[in-house]
Formats: C-alpha cells, structure tokens, sequence
C-alpha cells in the first residue's frame, strides 16, 4: 500500500472485516464500514477519474512467466488478481468505470511481460496462455465492441536468442547475464499453452531465470520484443 498525500488520515484507517452481522450503531464495525464508505468515495472514485476518464486506450501488463514459476498457488493468484482488475474495468452497464462515467476505451492490450525470458518458439505457447487467461473478459467484451489483443513483449530486451547443439540437434536458447553476474546460456523450458491443470506442476520441467538489463550503447536503438506490435495495435489509426 502506499498512501502518499493521505498517509496517517482517518479516510485509510480501516481492515477488511469477514462477517455478514450488521453493525450496530457506534460500533468498531460500523466506523469500519463509514471509513470504507468514505474511502470510496473519497479516494477510488477520485482515482479512476483522475486517470482513466480520458483514455480512450488501455494496456494491462501480465506476469505470467513469474507466476509459473513461483508454483500453483502463485499462478491462482494471479487469476484471480487478473479476474478482480478486470472487475474494475469491464464494460459493462454495471461496471464502476460506466457508474462514474462514459468511458471511450475502443481497444484493450493485454500483454504478457518477460517475452524475452524464454524462447522465441515459446512465444505462441504465451500468447495462447494469456489469451485463456483473459477468455472471460475476452467474451464479454466483444459484445462491447471493444477491439482486444493479446501479445508478448518485452519493452528491452535482456537476453540474446539463437540455437545451441544438444544430442546433435539444434536446440533453441536464450543467453544473457544474471542478477547475480553470472552469464549464462539455457533453455528455459515449455510455457504451457492453456491453463495448467493439477497434475503439471508436478512435472513441470522449466525455470525462468531473471536477467540483468543490457549494456546501453549510446545512439542503438534500445532491443525489445514486439513493441512495435503493441504500438501498431494501440495507435496506427491515431497517426493516420
């Protein structure tokens, strides 16, 4: 959490409370529910004003390949983080962004971070596994005539991608320097390409490592993975 401006004010002085019983009047649980009463009104509906009335373009970042590897109770997490976001911003008559105004988003990125973390021949198996992720709001929101996409990208590249020879085949790899300094070439492994189910963790056969950032050269572009297409997709008719 960080509070900021209202740091220490009353409005943020407030836990979530499991219970269906009423509150009596000059209850703890009734100040409990006044403060997220005002914290509604006083701080989320400020915020989503503030910084999504204007915008007529969203892009939602996914970390899946860290969820994968954190194991099956980090990756249900992220489900369900991604289900409850995108409770927020639905577009639907009865969404909160609808209640608090017209929103005029027209297209919807979601994009999977870490591309360059695996494998280019991986690329598709990600891209097919956020698209399941979001299916539900995928569904929905075509009825909305909101235009979607899913892409995995990698805003700079860390890594190198190429082939090296294993058992006297080609074997795809990825080569870049460590966190901790060490540089290393490897196959990460197979990102699965729907949602896991619960038998895979058992056998899965990947780790994705975290790679320390390239060494600038000044005046070379920065490398990337698809930003352009992410680019294309949010903004082509916008520059015509």
């Amino acid at each position: 959490m960080l509070p900021g401006e209202l740091a220490e004010a009353p409005v943020l002085l407030f836990f979530p409370y499991v219970g269906e019983d009423k509150p009596l009047k000059g209850s703890a649980l009734s100040l409990l529910h006044k403060r997220y009463k005002e914290y509604q009104n006083q701080v989320i509906k400020p915020f989503y004003k503030r910084y999504f009335a204007e915008f007529d373009r969203q892009i939602v970042l996914v970390d899946v390949l860290s969820s994968l590897n954190q194991g099956s109770h980090a990756f249900s997490d992220m489900q369900l983080a991604l289900s409850e976001i995108m409770k927020s911003f639905s577009y639907g008559s009865n969404s909160i962004l609808r209640r608090i105004f017209s929103p005029r988003t027209d297209k919807l990125l979601f994009a999977a971070t870490k591309a360059d973390h695996v494998t280019p021949d991986q690329h598709s198996n990600l891209t097919m596994l956020l698209r399941h992720l979001v299916q539900p709001v995928w569904q929905y929101v075509s009825f909305e005539n909101v235009k979607m996409e899913c892409l995995p990208v990698a805003s700079i590249a860390a890594t190198d991608a190429g082939y090296v020879e294993s058992k006297g085949k080609a074997q795809p790899a990825i080569s870049g320097t460590l966190i901790g300094g060490e540089r290393i070439t490897l196959y990460p492994g197979e990102v699965p390409a729907t949602l896991p189910k619960a038998d895979f963790w058992q056998h899965s056969g990947f780790e994705f490592s975290s790679f320390q950032p390239k060494h600038y050269v000044e005046s070379q572009a920065l490398p990337h993975i698809a930003m352009d297409k992410a680019l294309q997709f949010l903004l082509s008719d916008k520059l015509r």
